[in-house]
C-alpha cells in the first residue's frame, strides 16, 4: 500500500563536519545500560565487579569487529565492487547479532582463561544484559530503516498496525512510499519477553550455565521465525537464510547443553566458586595459627 511520511532525522549530533548518527548512539546506550545491570547483579553476588567491566571493555570492541567481519562476509559482492571504505562504514549499518554474539562468547572465554574464573558464571551474570542490549538496539535499525520486514499489502493490516503502535514507528516504516512490517520491532519485543524469562530464571538459582545457554535457545526461536519475514536477510548457500540456520544450530547446542550440565553439575547460579571458596578458607586457618 502507497504512504507518505517524513523519516526521522539519523543524525543525532552533528559537530562541524562529522556527523553523530542515532544508529551508533543507541547501540552504545544498549552496550552501557546492559553494562550497568550486569555490574549491579554482580555486586549482589559478592563477585567483583571490575571483572564485567574488564571483560566488557575487551569484549565491545571485539564483538563489533566480528559483527562487522561476519556481515560483510555473507555480503561480500556488495562490497566487492565498491570503494574499499565501504567495508569500515558501520555507521551506514550492516553488523549482524550473530557476529558479535561470536565475538564476545570468544572474548569471554579466553578473558576467563586467562583471569582463571568460571566462564558460566560470568555468562550467566552478563545473559540479561545482551538480551536487553540486543533489544534497544534494534531500534538503531529503525532509525536506519533497516532490519524490516517486507511490503504491507492489506490494509486491514496497515490499519491494525496504526492502532496498535504510535505514529512516529508508522511512519518511519512508510519507506520510498510503501509501509513495511516493522520486524525490528518485533524482535525486539521478544528480547524483551526473553529479558523476563531469565530474570524469572535467575530467582530459581539453576544450575549453573542454565541462564546463558536459556538466553541462547530463546533468543534463537523468535530469531528464526522473524528472520522469515524480512527483506536483508544474509544468505549462507542458495535461499538458506544464515540466521535461521545459525539460530538452529544455537538452539540445538543450547538444550544439548543444558540437558548435559543438568547430569554432570552440581553447582548453581548463586553458588561461591569452590576454589574461591577454597582460597578464602585456607587464607583465614593461616591468619588464626599466626595469631595462636
Amino acid at each position: 500500500m502507497s504512504c507518505t511520511a517524513p523519516s526521522l532525522d539519523r543524525v543525532f549530533l552533528q559537530i562541524g563536519t562529522l556527523p553523530i548518527y542515532w544508529y551508533g548512539v543507541i547501540i552504545a546506550a544498549g552496550a552501557f545500560i546492559g553494562l550497568y545491570i550486569g555490574m549491579k547483579e554482580s555486586e549482589r553476588l559478592g563477585v567483583n565487579k571490575d571483572l564485567i567491566v574488564d571483560l566488557v571493555v575487551f569484549a565491545i570492541p571485539i564483538s563489533i569487529l566480528f559483527a562487522r567481519i561476519y556481515y560483510v562476509t555473507f555480503e561480500w559482492e556488495r562490497y566487492a565492487d565498491g570503494p574499499w571504505w565501504k567495508v569500515f562504514a558501520i555507521w551506514e549499518g550492516g553488523i549482524a547479532i550473530h557476529g558479535a554474539l561470536i565475538g564476545a562468547v570468544l572474548t569471554a572465554v579466553v578473558f576467563t582463561r586467562v583471569k582463571k574464573i568460571p566462564f558460566w558464571q560470568l555468562a550467566d551474570i552478563l545473559a540479561p544484559s545482551l538480551i536487553l542490549g540486543q533489544a534497544i538496539g534494534r531500534w538503531g535499525n529503525f532509525m536506519n530503516q533497516e532490519a524490516h520486514g517486507g511490503p504491507i499489502t492489506n490494509q486491514a493490516v496497515i490499519d491494525t498496525h496504526y492502532n496498535l503502535l504510535p505514529d512516529f514507528i508508522m511512519n518511519q516504516m512508510c519507506i520510498q512510499g510503501t509501509y513495511y512490517y516493522p520486524t525490528f520491532l518485533y524482535e525486539s519485543l521478544w528480547n524483551i519477553l526473553v529479558l523476563i524469562l531469565l530474570l524469572w530464571l535467575r530467582r530459581k538459582n539453576p544450575i549453573r550455565g542454565t541462564i546463558f545457554l536459556t538466553y541462547l535457545a530463546a533468543y534463537s526461536v523468535g530469531r528464526f521465525f522473524i528472520e522469515g519475514m524480512r527483506t536483508d536477510s544474509l544468505y549462507i548457500i542458495g535461499n538458506l537464510r544464515t540466521a535461521q540456520f545459525i539460530s538452529v544450530l544455537l538452539f540445538v547446542g543450547a538444550i544439548f547443553f543444558i540437558i548435559y550440565r543438568y547430569k554432570t553439575v552440581k553447582l548453581r547460579y548463586e553458588d561461591v566458586d569452590l576454589k574461591k571458596n577454597n582460597k578464602k578458607n585456607t587464607g583465614k586457618k593461616k591468619n588464626t595459627k599466626k595469631k595462636k
